[in-house]
């Protein structure tokens, strides 16, 4: 199986298959990661279509981008076999990762794994290349998610879908990513919370899913800022405007990454004298410290 690449995530673009105008406009964006979405995106009269011109897109449009990936139908559908087939049969080169949604079993990942292998070993790709990313959407994926996070050696990523999420848990909001007023906190916080401690016990990423009132800075940056500040990796964007906070706040700014690199190197010439512990300025910097410092570098390199 192939060893899976550390990638960047800040900025998530989503695109529907069905739209060739938006998948051109999506070739000048700058953003970590762009898919072409053949689930929400598209009703279910047009799957074919958009099923069909997203290969067309993906062998001749060329993005920009470290990852480009394709959002397939969750299995509940009749459509996830077709998808990974026609997607992967007819341009699985240019894939990095398919994104599943609507995971609530580790099984479901599990299945996709096996149909990837075949479908690759079918067309002469390289098994196991093209990872998959899970989206956890609701209660029972929430339950499971520890299980799904260890489902595969092709996960890379799991991706919170917050508006499925909210109308599982009954959350009394009408937007997708904002929450109604009238709780003393953040009632999301539990939700990125058990998707966070599970991604990182198996070495994957956490990614925050969309915040729909594309033309509200504000509310998209609050939304950013939250996910950030739980250690996140990134979030999805649906618009142009999204995408320059999103790369911002899901960036270590400059005063961040000097100050890990000086700590790191303080805590360096501490061993060679086995010193446990030394001062930066008025702050002890011991073990624990230092690994904070590894890894906001860890993150600033992802960003590079």
């Amino acid at each position: 199986m192939t060893f899976r690449p550390a990638r960047a995530r800040r900025t998530v673009l989503s695109v529907p298959a069905s739209s060739q105008r938006f998948i051109a406009k999506s070739t000048e964006l700058d953003v970590d990661q762009v898919f072409l979405d053949l689930e929400d995106g598209v009703s279910a009269g047009a799957k074919d279509e958009a099923r069909a011109g997203a290969v067309e897109a993906l062998r001749s449009l060329s993005w920009p981008v470290p990852t480009v990936s394709v959002r397939v139908n969750g299995w509940a559908t009749a459509w996830t076999h077709r998808d990974v087939i026609d997607i992967v049969g007819g341009a699985g080169e240019y894939i990095d990762t398919l994104l599943l949604p609507k995971v609530s079993t580790p099984g479901q990942v599990e299945a996709l794994d096996l149909l990837l292998t075949q479908v690759e070993r079918a067309h002469d790709l390289e098994p196991g290349r093209i990872g998959i990313e899970a989206l956890i959407e609701d209660a029972a994926a929430l339950v499971a998610v520890e299980a799904i996070a260890a489902a595969s050696p092709r996960l890379e990523a799991l991706h919170l879908g917050p508006g499925d999420m909210m109308a599982s848990l009954g959350m009394p909001s009408l937007q997708v990513g904002e929450l109604a007023d009238g709780y003393p906190g953040d009632a999301l916080h539990h939700v990125y919370g058990r998707i966070l401690v599970a991604a990182r016990a198996r070495g994957l990423q956490a990614i925050d899913g969309p915040y729909v009132a594309v033309r509200d800075e504000a509310g998209f940056r609050a939304a950013a800022r939250r996910a950030a500040a739980m250690g996140l990796d990134g979030k999805w964007v649906l618009h142009p405007a999204q995408v320059g906070p999103g790369t911002e706040i899901f960036t270590p700014d400059r005063d961040s990454v000097a100050r890990a690199e000086a700590m790191v190197e303080v805590a360096a010439r501490a061993a060679e004298e086995q010193v446990g512990a030394v001062m930066l300025d008025a702050e002890m910097v011991d073990e624990a410290g230092v690994n904070l410092a590894k890894a906001t570098l860890a993150r600033a390199r992802r960003t590079r």
